[in-house]
């Protein structure tokens, strides 16, 4: 950014808001440097993703500052964990429309700060430039993983158990309740659906469990079937999954006026779907209580392809009309 009367500019906006949330990385010198170091002298690998968010495409125009720091970081986090990767460190890149003011500035900052805390996970490095298009970032983020333990999406077996981990289309309801299309609910489940839009729970503790026990897995962003899609495709296998066994809480079915198509294509969920031989169901389940996740079997996989969803009464119904988000 330039610099300007009304407002900090580039290097003050970094001092002021973003190099205190460098200070618990070394290798970070504090954002005086236009690189970072990363330590990797325990020999385990380095995983690295990179998401970006866009105002009115990833969030509502009005969303407050510290729920995209929020969903921003947590959402890269999520990515880590499909991988069952230890997150340590992530850079950030702003750009802004215009000086938000130092309101926004701070409420972004400070809500970044509890986050690190949370994730034991620090600020290394970025960029900051004026835009003149919608209010973007991106955020790349660390993760450490020994070598061999890392899950992937290509790793399903014929006849693994599909497992998801908590529950599935609350995240969508939310966004619909910001929009002002959901009747009916109380404000207390609302503002529940809401929050699970706001603030995704990545899944890592539970990640780092999996390793060794699970086959394949993916976060779920884009929706169940579609990712289920993803792990299909890469595996060269295929899917048969019972709808009535996939974790919907009441309030979602209460918002969703039950469809399914909007529960189970709606995305952003951030929740871990993996794959893993029915023999390890049970220590598959040790780990999920021990990282206080409920896991839940809804299908298993096999060799033919594509996804078969069967309903309560046994009949296979089509995932066709169940897209997901899309970009593009």
């Amino acid at each position: 950014m330039s610099d300007k009367d009304d407002g900090a500019g580039e290097f003050e906006l970094i001092e002021t808001w973003f190099a205190p949330l460098s200070t618990s990385y070394d290798g970070a010198f504090g954002l005086t440097d236009d690189a970072a170091v990363l330590d990797v002298a325990d020999a385990r690998n380095i995983v690295v993703t990179t998401d970006m968010l866009v105002s009115g495409v990833h969030f509502l125009d009005d969303t407050p500052a510290a729920y995209i720091a929020a969903k921003a970081l947590r959402s890269n986090l999520s990515d880590l964990a499909a991988m069952a990767a230890e997150p340590f460190a992530y850079t950030l890149s702003l750009a802004l429309p215009q000086h938000p003011g130092d309101d926004w500035l701070d409420g972004f900052s400070q809500a970044l700060g509890v986050e690190q805390q949370m994730f034991s996970i620090a600020l290394i490095g970025g960029d900051t430039v004026s835009t003149s298009g919608p209010l973007s970032m991106c955020i790349t983020a660390f993760g450490r993983v020994e070598p061999g333990r890392e899950l992937r999406r290509s790793g399903a077996k014929p006849g693994d158990l599909v497992f998801v981990s908590g529950d599935i289309g609350a995240s969508a309801m939310g966004l619909r309740v910001l929009r002002g299309e959901v009747e009916g609910l109380s404000e207390a489940e609302a503002e529940i659906l809401v929050q699970r839009h706001y603030r995704p729970q990545p899944r890592i503790d539970l990640a780092r469990g999996l390793g060794g026990l699970a086959h394949s897995a993916i976060d779920i962003s884009d929706g169940l079937v579609q990712d289920l899609g993803h792990i299909c495709r890469h595996s060269g296998l295929g899917a048969r999954i019972e709808i009535k066994r996939i974790p919907i809480t009441d309030t979602v079915m209460k918002a969703s006026g039950g469809n399914m198509v909007d529960v189970l294509g709606g995305g952003e969920d951030y929740e871990l779907l993996f794959t893993a031989p029915a023999a390890n169901r049970i220590v598959v389940e040790e780990a999920a209580n021990k990282a206080n996740v409920d896991v839940t079997v809804i299908g298993e996989m096999h060799e033919s392809e594509g996804i078969k969803l069967i309903d309560a009464d046994g009949d296979e119904i089509s995932a066709d009309g169940i897209s997901g988000f899309r970009h593009f």
